[in-house]
């Protein structure tokens, strides 16, 4: 079992609060239909408190915030992945997990979860949060990473946190598994390059914009003896790189190097 929080949420969740919170456990799997959340040591109600910390922003201000379940999010989050890989996909190699725990653990991996999810409908945020559009991929994956971190304090294992995550692992794990590239095009670009014996490709990053979050901060072009193959954007450096790889290597048409821009896949961007 999980110890005691040292530092405990001071006022539950309203009626209102409760319910909304109830209401979207359900909706991600978490809850089946009339099971009770895991009951705290006394008489009282289900508790929902570190539910309700994990989705209280520190932007909020409120004497209780996201950041503590985040940590303890961070290392639950990368158990859990460890334990799917090895139940679902015993066949693979040590390293071939590791790979893949990268990307499914990754914030960008978290941002998109979260939207998915919906869980922006029950984040309390801070004014200022709520108007700055190019954070909220940060905060959907941060709240997303405390709320494992929530759903392991209140369960005191990994069954809450296995039945929200398995369904979304298994449709990311499918795409990375039957890309050659395991969605790591800079690294099946520099194979393709080094096997027509045309040396290294170079990437040339610039910085387009200074908010941080902003899908489009980074530009990049990658070249190959001097002729640009493609380009790229990407809220990070090393995304805009894998866009620029990825989009040179749908140019070349190599086999199973494209992805089809409407299913956005999950790249490599692991942020830890």
């Amino acid at each position: 079992m999980v110890p005691p929080r040292s530092q405990p949420v001071l006022h539950g969740p309203s009626p209102e609060r409760r319910r909304q919170l109830m209401t979207f456990l359900a909706a991600i799997g978490v809850l089946e239909a009339g099971e009770p959340l895991p009951q705290t040591p006394g008489p009282i109600e289900p508790d929902l408190g570190p539910i309700e910390e994990a989705l209280t922003h520190s932007s909020a201000g409120l004497a209780w915030n996201h950041e503590r379940l985040e940590f303890l999010g961070d290392a639950v989050l990368r158990l859990a992945a460890s334990e799917y890989l090895q139940q679902h996909h015993p066949e693979l190699s040590v390293g071939a997990c590791s790979e893949l725990r990268a990307q499914i653990v990754s914030d960008r991996w978290l941002a998109e979860l979260g939207e998915a999810c919906g869980i922006d409908r029950v984040v309390r945020l801070g004014p200022l949060a709520i108007g700055d559009q190019a954070a909220s991929r940060t905060i959907r994956a941060e709240s997303c990473e405390a709320l494992v971190g929530g759903l392991y304090e209140a369960w005191g294992n990994l069954r809450a946190v296995h039945r929200w995550l398995a369904p979304h692992w298994r449709r990311s794990i499918a795409e990375l598994l039957a890309d050659p590239h395991r969605h790591n095009w800079k690294s099946g670009l520099q194979e393709w390059s080094q096997a027509e014996a045309r040396g290294l490709p170079s990437y040339l990053v610039e910085e387009r914009s200074q908010l941080h979050g902003d899908p489009r901060r980074f530009h990049c072009w990658v070249e190959l003896e001097g002729e640009r193959l493609a380009e790229g954007w990407g809220g990070s450096r090393r995304e805009s790189e894998q866009q620029a790889a990825r989009a040179a290597l749908a140019g070349i048409q190599l086999p199973g190097s494209a992805t089809s821009p409407a299913t956005e896949p999950i790249s490599p961007d692991p942020g830890h």
